[in-house]
């Protein structure tokens, strides 16, 4: 690559426009990503082409374009609205969202479904099989949610949170739900584990 021109290097005609020229600037630094010297190498062959464009200009062989010669000429166009940023969620919604990896999603994902299993196909799984299960989604949610955002008190404070509603919710939707599944034979109380740790789940992984 040392042997090619600025031009070779940015993969650009040397009669290409300014923009074509910082176009391929952008995409090649964009495909470098923290290789920074390539960056350099990119960064290098821009800077060349531009003192080549201004020692041309300063010849006569080329007509440099206004917002290059007198930018504090330059007059801003309106910036278009976004349609994305009528749509976004309120800004307190933001702070408290989370964007997980992948990893963020199934590793916490992994255990939930398992104590969930257990507490649905172990053979009359009795109460303390479930408080147990209880206890160590417990551990498992604050686990994630403080390793994401290194805050234990907040990781705790959520994890009882979604304790109590998920047995709270459970307890008064189990019934009709129960009754509607009535080929399946489950416990009130084993339903009621199973919608706390897929609440837990949704915290751990979606909440700050």
């Amino acid at each position: 690559m040392s042997d090619q021109n600025p031009y070779q290097k940015l993969g650009v005609s040397e009669d290409a426009s300014f923009d074509e020229v910082q176009d391929a600037r952008n995409r090649l630094l964009e495909q470098h990503g923290g290789d920074s010297k390539g960056r350099e190498l990119i960064e290098a062959a821009y800077d060349a082409i531009l003192m080549d464009r201004l020692r041309m200009r300063q010849e006569g062989k080329i007509k440099v374009p206004e917002r290059i010669r007198f930018p504090e000429m330059r007059v801003p166009s309106p910036q278009k609205e976004s349609p994305v940023t009528r749509d976004q969620s309120p800004a307190w919604l933001q702070r408290i969202l989370d964007q997980p990896s992948l990893s963020d999603v199934l590793a916490p994902g992994a255990w939930f479904l398992g104590l969930s299993a257990i507490s649905l196909f172990v053979p009359a799984a009795s109460d303390q099989v479930l408080q147990l299960g209880l206890v160590v989604g417990v551990g498992v949610s604050i686990y994630f949610l403080n390793r994401k955002e290194n805050k234990f008190g907040r990781a705790v404070l959520f994890t009882l949170a979604s304790l109590i509603i998920g047995l709270i919710a459970g307890g008064l939707i189990a019934v009709p739900v129960l009754q509607q599944l009535a080929l399946i034979n489950i416990t009130a109380n084993q339903f009621s584990t199973v919608l706390t740790f897929i609440l837990m789940w949704l915290i751990s992984s979606f909440l700050r």
